[in-house]
């Protein structure tokens, strides 16, 4: 089901920087707007040191693009806010005809590389930047965060626990989308499930605990509504001297005379390594070797690897504020940036950033990205490429450093797959719609491409993202030439 909460409350076209209307306004107004450009989004670098990302936010892009419409009430707010007429005329009649290329949701990406490409007329490719930013960088975000959570699990379940932390009702919903993207088993966010169609988690708070007189009468009628599937928090008082022992205590008098056997409990609190292994002891005692345990409070990959490494008796996490934050950089580098813009010849004619700080010169023309896999089917490397090159894929291929060129490697026997899929062409979409079950399962079939090495916590291997030897030559000669000619300002001063 698409995510159609906030769009059903308000149109979502003023979703935008205002600077995106002025530069518009200007665009038409010096008769440039239909001119055709070029931008790329992509990212700078990933989050939190990690050796990798996880694309997401497309399908929202997309929601976004297909409601795209200037009403009435727009048009008056653009007016007040001292819009000309005829700009506004432009507006009420917008059809959208861009070209639009991005990346599957659930797919690693990496920095640099563009993972959304828009070719259309200039004005309206502006237009759109704010809402593809925001889609792309905030999903991204997550589902990343996420899918460290997850691999530092070891295959233990983790389940979304962060809607009451969130920044905003979008952020939550949203939010534990890109998660399930990346892998978690769930969310405690009804609305998120129901939306999504996500697994619903979630059993009782302390509050249920101390609204009865005793917390095995809380316990106890719990698992009376719930024998098929109880699981307890047992930390409101005592984990050990209280919490454990009622939770046996139900089992016995509650459950086990009914066939039912006590599923799990939670801890939320405490020294979690001591905590679990001591509750492990005690049910395992008392012959509940399969009851699960749970734990949460504030917890993030780090944690979960030490706990893991202490030898915890934990079999799932419930995760919250530190996912849906992704607390640690709560900031994706997505940018969006112009490379290429139709000259008064009709050609289009390659664009780049220029900057003192190498990171932020941007890569210049139309261009396309290449997975390169070697023969066990993991990904060696991302190869940028001019859009209308075609470099031979077919036996060995030299790539280097863009930055350091004489590091250099040769690949054979490899594999390329084209990393940008056609979104919209001409303005109207050609994208399949896909479930979100599919996108998680493609979701972990790409991430068993990166090897292990990519994948670690701290100090991971970087990835390669090369420039073909076209695309270098280009942006060299570019560069080459804003040097001479700041040179040759230089010496007329």
């Amino acid at each position: 089901m698409a995510y159609e909460m906030t769009s059903r409350q308000t149109n979502l076209t003023l979703l935008s920087d205002f600077y995106e209307f002025t530069m518009a306004q200007a665009y038409f107004k010096q008769g440039v707007h239909e001119r055709t450009a070029c931008f790329d989004l992509f990212f700078r670098q990933v989050p939190e040191r990690g050796g990798y990302a996880i694309m997401a936010g497309v399908n929202q892009m997309i929601e976004y693009i297909e409601r795209l419409n200037f009403d009435p009430e727009i048009i008056a707010y653009l007016r007040q806010e001292g819009f000309h007429e005829d700009f506004l005329d432009y507006l009420k009649n917008l059809d959208f005809k861009c070209d639009i290329e991005a990346v599957p949701e659930g797919t690693p990406i990496f920095p640099g590389e563009p993972i959304v490409k828009v070719k259309g007329p200039l004005l309206q490719c502006q237009l759109i930047e704010t809402m593809l930013l925001l889609s792309i960088n905030h999903q991204s975000l997550i589902a990343t965060k996420s899918a460290r959570i997850v691999r530092a699990a070891e295959g233990r379940p983790v389940m979304e626990f962060g809607a009451r932390r969130a920044q905003g009702y979008d952020a939550s919903l949203l939010g534990a989308r890109a998660a399930y993207i990346a892998g978690v088993a769930g969310t405690s966010c009804t609305l998120a499930a129901q939306i999504f169609g996500m697994p619903a988690l979630g059993t009782m708070a302390h509050s249920w605990v101390q609204s009865f007189p005793s917390e095995y009468e809380a316990f106890k009628a719990y698992a009376e509504v719930y024998p098929e599937n109880t699981q307890l928090l047992i930390d409101t008082y005592n984990t050990l001297q209280s919490g454990i022992p009622n939770a046996i205590r139900v089992h016995r008098e509650i459950l086990e005379p009914q066939g039912h056997r006590l599923a799990g409990v939670r801890i939320d609190s405490g020294d979690l390594t001591y905590l679990s292994i001591k509750c492990r002891e005690a049910l395992d005692a008392a012959g509940l070797e399969d009851c699960k345990i749970i734990v949460s409070n504030s917890i993030d990959e780090h944690l979960i690897r030490e706990l893991l490494v202490q030898g915890a008796k934990i079999d799932g996490f419930g995760v919250g504020e530190r996912l849906i934050t992704s607390r640690a950089e709560p900031v994706f580098s997505g940018v969006y940036k112009l490379s290429a813009i139709e000259n008064e010849a009709g050609e289009l004619e390659p664009r780049m950033k220029i900057s003192e700080n190498p990171g932020k010169i941007t890569n210049p023309a139309s261009k396309t990205v290449y997975r390169l896999y070697n023969e066990e089917g993991y990904a060696e490397a991302d190869l940028i490429c001019l859009e209308e090159e075609r470099p031979d894929l077919e036996t060995s291929l030299e790539i280097f450093d863009p930055l350091h060129t004489w590091k250099r490697k040769t690949l054979n026997n490899f594999k390329a797959r084209k990393l940008l899929e056609p979104i919209f062409k001409e303005g109207r979409r050609v994208y399949p719609e896909y479930s979100l079950e599919e996108i998680r399962k493609y979701a972990r079939k790409e991430f068993g491409t990166l090897w292990d090495s990519i994948k670690r916590l701290e100090n991971p291997q970087i990835y390669y993202v090369d420039l073909s030897q076209q695309l270098w030559d280009l942006k060299d000669q570019i560069l080459q030439s804003y040097t001479r000619q700041d040179k040759r300002q230089g010496d007329n001063q």
